[in-house]
């Protein structure tokens, strides 16, 4: 299928601005431009609120008052090099207050000036901290699920194969699940849109460039962890984009946990690009990811409380 209308707008306006490839950019002067076209979210929320999660930044999204709320923790996409908080914002009001839980934002350290292992360790701080401190916070430890986008996929998966907190779900969102780069995908889709195989080798560059870890270590590339070690991870929902580098990769992960036994549910976005679920405002299908992933979320924290 050809790429959406929609999303073919999208990447002709990103086009036009003549932003440099990621790979002939600096990872600085790419922060930058993306920051600086960082607009507020105007989703309604209940209470958002920045917070110290052991040390890391991340900001705390409510839907309600009440004190023993599902939470999510999130962490953002951005190949390990790019994003925060504000970047993630609109999604991660929107799966608040869709899902109806508290969602913590985690701001880990970025690449390559905080190479591997260094975002990693931040989110699983962060994370523990949430379940160490999940009432003080309003929410409930036996309902904590983890999730993100692309490079937070990445993280949602590692720390819920650690076995960091007791993980009820995970939500991943194109994730990063192997960097060896080495699936069909990546060549079929080496020019994108967005996303390409030479961006994305870029990301990976930075992100292992303190020589701590390789593309084959399982805290790197998720996919590659023992039949063990994933036969024994929580449920899970993975989105995938048709035309996505990461795309067979995701879904190759999807397939693994399901044939381990995991209880996964698995959607394919036809015509959609890597990426597409941060631009809901404007795209159809990613406010229809999105609603799915809230629905997904929903459904997971149900049963605990029976």
């Amino acid at each position: 299928m050809p790429l959406h209308p929609q999303s073919q707008f999208i990447i002709n306006f990103i086009d036009s601005l003549g932003d440099k490839p990621f790979e002939e950019d600096t990872p600085q002067n790419a922060r930058d431009i993306r920051n600086a076209r960082t607009t507020p979210s105007a989703l309604p929320i209940f209470e958002t609120k920045d917070i110290d999660a052991g040390g890391v930044p991340a900001r705390l999204y409510k839907p309600n008052n009440n004190t023993n709320l599902p939470l999510l923790v999130y962490y953002h996409g951005g190949g390990w090099v790019l994003g925060n908080v504000d970047s993630h914002d609109g999604v991660c009001r929107a799966l608040a207050m869709q899902s109806e839980c508290a969602v913590l934002s985690v701001e880990y350290r970025l690449a390559p000036e905080f190479p591997f292992p260094v975002p990693l360790t931040d989110s699983v701080t962060a994370t523990r901290w949430a379940y160490d401190n999940a009432v003080s916070i309003g929410c409930d430890a036996t309902r904590i699920a983890v999730g993100g986008d692309s490079a937070g996929g990445n993280f949602a998966a590692i720390i819920a194969n650690m076995q960091v907190i007791p993980c009820v779900y995970q939500l991943l969102i194109y994730p990063v699940t192997d960097c060896r780069l080495g699936h069909p995908s990546h060549q079929e889709n080496k020019d994108g849109p967005f996303l390409t195989h030479a961006g994305m080798k870029w990301f990976v560059e930075h992100y292992l460039s303190g020589n701590q870890g390789t593309a084959t270590d399982p805290r790197v590339s998720p996919l590659l962890d023992t039949d063990e070690v994933l036969a024994a991870a929580p449920p899970a929902f993975v989105i995938t984009a048709e035309f996505d580098p990461l795309r067979d990769e995701g879904e190759a992960y999807a397939k693994r946990l399901s044939s381990l036994g995991v209880a996964v549910s698995h959607v394919r976005w036809s015509s959609q690009f890597h990426g597409f679920v941060s631009l809901a405002d404007f795209l159809d299908d990613g406010k229809a990811a999105l609603a799915a992933s809230a629905a997904a979320l929903r459904s997971a924290f149900t049963p605990v409380l029976q």
